[in-house]
């Protein structure tokens, strides 16, 4: 159907079960998915289409080289939509996450929705179910918007991940739900060397009014793969459940890059495994090439207005000796621990330094002083 006045075209999926491989998208189009319409992803490797692994990894995820097109992708494109009357799009995952836990993985497993290099992209009224990896990823691409979508994957499904802003900027996702086995939302930008090198951060990245479960991984996360840098991210409104670990900040000797002006505000948490993590020893290198010198930064971060119930650990904060996590900020947080913590340890910290205000329980001494680590008063 085309809209000459519009200059651009629609693609409508009526109701029913629609079968394919992967497919590629152009500019200036709206894939509309109608009420009962399903996109079922073929589970026959042949029918997905193999491309070289992105240039801020050097290599795939999953294992060395190529990868998987997505079912859904785009390149270079202006101006696309993604919509419809809460349409499905299925990526009939399970043969994927079988071959990655047996090592019989060819290539990299595909995501569901990928687009790269791309403008003004909007995600809305759809639900995507079984990414074989990734649900939506878009990366190097600029003023994307999501609102309004259902993500889900198995619980027990292998480092599958909601929604993943990598080396991109003016990125807003709303008014979503999102349960996966692994991230529910996870803000990356390139590995190691591929990512020093290809330079693109993430950045200006708003979250709100999200409702986030990660049954292996973090709600909310911020690397590993992080060597382009992530900064000004805001968090606001969202409730995260039945989660290993609430918020993580992820990284390690070799990344380079930073993780800076990250403010997390009126959260709740119910039953997760650990509140708050900032790992700085996180993760695998691509190859032996990267600089264990390449230190990484992480500072100036603030979580604000949180509260939790049945909470396993309140923190676990380990930055790096060399480069320790500095001005990490809490205010007015409030996390009631699970009948399960018994060791009446809530909070571990090392190598990191910040302030902390109307916390409860009491956060460990790092995380006391009266500044932010710089010398200035934070309250």
């Amino acid at each position: 159907m085309s809209f000459a006045d519009k200059g651009g075209a629609q693609l409508y999926v009526p109701p029913g079960k629609w079968l394919t491989g992967s497919f590629s998208l152009t500019s200036h189009l709206t894939l509309f998915l109608e009420n009962g319409a399903v996109i079922v992803a073929s589970q026959d490797p042949s029918h997905w289409e193999v491309v070289e692994p992105l240039p801020s990894y050097g290599r795939g995820i999953d294992l060395p080289g190529k990868r998987y097109k997505s079912l859904i992708s785009g390149h270079m494109l202006h101006d696309v939509i993604i919509t419809g009357d809460n349409g499905t799009i299925d990526g009939q995952g399970l043969v994927w996450w079988d071959r990655f836990n047996s090592h019989s993985l060819k290539y990299n497993r595909p995501h569901l929705v990928e687009f790269i290099s791309s403008q003004d992209v909007t995600i809305s009224n759809v639900t995507f179910l079984n990414a074989p990896c990734y649900t939506v990823h878009a990366i190097y691409s600029s003023h994307v918007y999501i609102h309004k979508i259902l993500a889900h994957s198995s619980p027990g499904s292998p480092y599958t991940i909601g929604i993943v802003p990598d080396s991109s900027d003016n990125v807003c996702i709303q008014d979503s739900t999102i349960n996966m086995g692994y991230d529910a939302i996870s803000l990356k930008s390139g590995w190691d060397e591929y990512g020093i090198s290809y330079a693109r951060p993430t950045k200006n990245v708003h979250i709100r009014n999200v409702n986030l479960q990660a049954a292996s991984g973090s709600s909310i996360s911020f690397g590993s793969e992080m060597s382009g840098g992530i900064s000004h991210i805001m968090v606001d409104n969202a409730f995260m459940h039945n989660s290993l670990t609430g918020i993580a900040f992820r990284t390690t000797k070799g990344r380079g890059g930073y993780i800076r002006e990250i403010d997390v505000s009126n959260i709740d948490m119910s039953r997760i495994g650990t509140a708050i993590v900032a790992n700085g020893s996180f993760g695998s290198h691509p190859d032996d090439k990267f600089d264990a010198n390449a230190l990484p930064s992480v500072n100036s971060i603030r979580l604000s207005n949180v509260s939790g119930v049945n909470i396993g650990v309140a923190g676990e904060l380990f930055g790096i000796k060399e480069a320790p996590f500095s001005a990490v900020v809490l205010y007015n947080v409030s996390l009631s621990m699970s009948s399960g913590s018994s060791s009446g340890v809530f909070w571990s910290c090392s190598y990191v330094c910040g302030s902390s205000k109307l916390v409860t329980p009491e956060p460990c001494p790092e995380l006391m002083r009266a500044d932010n680590g710089y010398g200035r008063a934070t309250f």
